[in-house]
């Protein structure tokens, strides 16, 4: 009787994980809360103009105080550090973190190009996870944020607040989406016309945060323009590195069928096309300003988003 509710015990624990891997539950993306320290190093250069709780990188007269140095000319005499200036018998003035507004948006790809992977999870799963370690990282400033799921149906925008009540709806959604294009869904609505929504939607002067899988488009231009935007490429290991020399069977456009031989000319060609695609991806990116981020489905996605 033991011995059969421990198996029972490990096959729940096997098909929970199992599904994880599938579709995110929303326990997991709470979890990735847990992985905000670790990025630490990133660091957002835009604010908005408005007054708000958010500690900025801009140097003023503000709550937080930051450092001191050497006096220049121009610096407001009232901020004068009077016992360095006594100790180093030299002038030297306070600087304070400014206090500002900042607005962080984040775009979610949850259509059906997303459903794929062959180690450890779907992309989906990862691009959701992202969007949730990014989601608190944003709240852990106290900014205000603001997501747009696509679903390859439609999209669902959901306004910037400061708000775990509210983000944690918005994880909910998520994790419904997930859920329900496992069974598969037909994509009415391109990516370029949610990517045209955003444009539409963020004022200028916010961080964006674009998740999924992307191609160069004028409309990652348009909104790399007005605002910071990092564009976070989610893609699968076999996607970057062909598989083993063999025979595979491959479906194309959900109908034709062929077997494909992975020879050594093949590999070299498999391989090169992510790789030119990749650094097209990025070349673009930096020739807009956006910044470029890769993730693979099966590595720490929080190593993977820091600064490079």
């Amino acid at each position: 009787m033991a011995f059969e509710s421990l198996r029972a015990f490990f096959e729940k624990k096997e098909a929970s994980s199992a599904n994880e891997m599938l579709a995110p539950s929303l326990k997991t993306l709470m979890n990735m809360k847990k992985s905000v320290p670790y990025l630490k190093d990133f660091h957002f250069k835009k604010t908005s103009f408005q007054a708000g709780d958010a500690a900025s990188a801009f140097k003023g007269r503000g709550i937080e105080f930051e450092e001191v140095r050497p006096y220049q000319f121009g610096d407001d005499v009232r901020d004068i550090d009077w016992r360095v200036t006594a100790r180093k018998n030299q002038p030297f003035t306070k600087l304070y973190m400014e206090e500002k507004d900042r607005e962080v948006y984040v775009w979610l790809d949850l259509s059906q190009k997303m459903y794929f992977g062959t180690k450890g999870e779907l992309k989906s799963v990862t691009a959701a996870k992202t969007a949730a370690l990014l989601g608190w990282f944003a709240l852990s400033y106290k900014d205000r944020l603001g997501f747009a799921l696509y679903t390859g149906q439609r999209t669902y925008i959901f306004e910037p607040r400061r708000n775990q009540e509210y983000f944690l709806a918005v994880l909910k959604k998520i994790e419904q989406i997930a859920r329900e294009n496992l069974a598969g869904t037909k994509d009415v609505e391109t990516v370029e016309k949610s990517l045209q929504y955003m444009e539409k939607k963020v004022s200028g002067n916010a961080i964006v945060f674009l998740i999924g899988s992307f191609n160069a488009s004028k409309e990652i231009a348009l909104l790399s323009h007005k605002n910071e935007v990092y564009v976070v490429d989610v893609f699968d290991r076999l996607e970057a590195v062909c598989p083993p020399k063999g025979e595979y069977p491959a479906e194309f456009d959900g109908q034709r069928e062929e077997i494909k031989n992975t020879s050594d000319k093949y590999t070299l060609i498999y391989e090169a096309y992510f790789e030119n695609k990749r650094r097209s991806l990025k070349e673009f990116c930096n020739k807009n300003g956006a910044h470029y981020r890769q993730v693979r489905a099966d590595l720490p996605i929080y190593s993977q988003l820091r600064p490079i």
